[in-house]
């Protein structure tokens, strides 16, 4: 049995990192260590242990019996050392140089992030945000790994040792090339669902929110096209008869950027609303904490979607 006195706090960092990661490279680059730094450090802890630990494989390591029952231990360990030592920690926004990763959907960082980053520059000039993609299928997953400090996007609920706050209630609009048939007159349901309709969809799904109520309406819609990335869109509308319904605050600042028509959407939804998630071990962490209350009132000052006439 492996005598505690002789662990060093940081040989668990490390195992707590390649665990996480099932890669020493990336462990590596997570801990600011260089690979040789953290091989021996797994190297001392496979000699107190007295096990490989971490066996390698085609694409990274696989960890061991041991190793798997230690993983869960490790970690909650390491989130109690760190929530109770940032409870105590000054958090200062004008001198730190704290790097806060994000994992946003495409609209909430096309919406929230240009705002956050003005205030940012003003209040926290030396702190970085870093964001990385996330959405309903894979933002839990990003979270539990720990490689996001918190997560925004429509989210169902999260699990227990998860809190969620709601943001922005969004509505839907439409658009248009200039001089498509749809850019004037009535929205009815037989004209809207007469184009082909271009779809946003980061993980290909070919559902989007308006298909249940089109079929139910007895007006399924015929998709033209389905994007991955809202970067194409403006050209692909602008080119075709295509046409598009999304996130009301997005799609007018598509129209006002890009000179694309701003129409209804003739659809009756559930209004959509982003989910702010975060691990609970952060609730006490000035630094997230202060990162919420300006992300919250970012979304307040974005204001609802302007209504636009049929």
């Amino acid at each position: 049995m492996a005598d505690l006195q002789n662990l060093d706090l940081n040989l668990l960092r490390v195992f707590d990192a390649v665990a996480r990661e099932r890669h020493v490279t990336r462990a590596a680059e997570k801990l600011n260590l260089s690979q040789p730094a953290v091989s021996n450090a797994l190297s001392r802890l496979r000699t107190a242990l007295k096990d490989e630990l971490f066996l390698r494989r085609p694409g990274g390591v696989e960890p061991t019996a041991l190793a798997l029952s230690l993983e869960g231990p490790v970690a909650q360990v390491l989130d109690t050392l760190r929530t109770t030592l940032a409870d105590h920690a000054p958090f200062d926004p004008a001198t730190t140089d704290r790097v806060f990763t994000l994992a946003l959907s495409e609209y909430a960082e096309s919406v929230l992030v240009p705002p956050l980053l003005e205030l940012m520059a003003k209040d926290a000039p030396r702190a970085l945000v870093a964001v990385r993609h996330a959405d309903r299928t894979n933002a839990m997953e990003i979270l539990d790994a720990g490689t996001a400090e918190l997560a925004i996007a429509v989210l169902p609920e999260p699990p227990a040792l998860y809190t969620r706050v709601r943001l922005l209630p969004e509505g839907f609009l439409t658009l248009v090339r200039p001089g498509h048939p749809l850019a004037e007159g009535p929205m009815t349901l037989e004209r809207f669902t007469a184009f082909p309709h271009l779809l946003h969809s980061a993980n290909g799904s070919r559902d989007g929110a308006l298909d249940g109520p089109l079929t139910e309406a007895g007006y399924p819609r015929r998709l033209g096209a389905v994007v991955a990335h809202l970067g194409a869109v403006p050209e692909i509308l602008m080119r075709t008869d295509m046409v598009m319904s999304l996130s009301g605050r997005l799609a007018q600042r598509l129209a006002e950027t890009y000179g694309l028509v701003l129409r209804p959407c003739p659809v009756e939804l559930n209004h959509t609303r982003l989910s702010l998630v975060f691990h609970r071990r952060f609730e006490a962490d000035p630094g997230h904490a202060w990162l919420r209350r300006l992300l919250l009132s970012v979304a307040r000052e974005v204001g609802p979607v302007p209504g636009v006439g049929a």
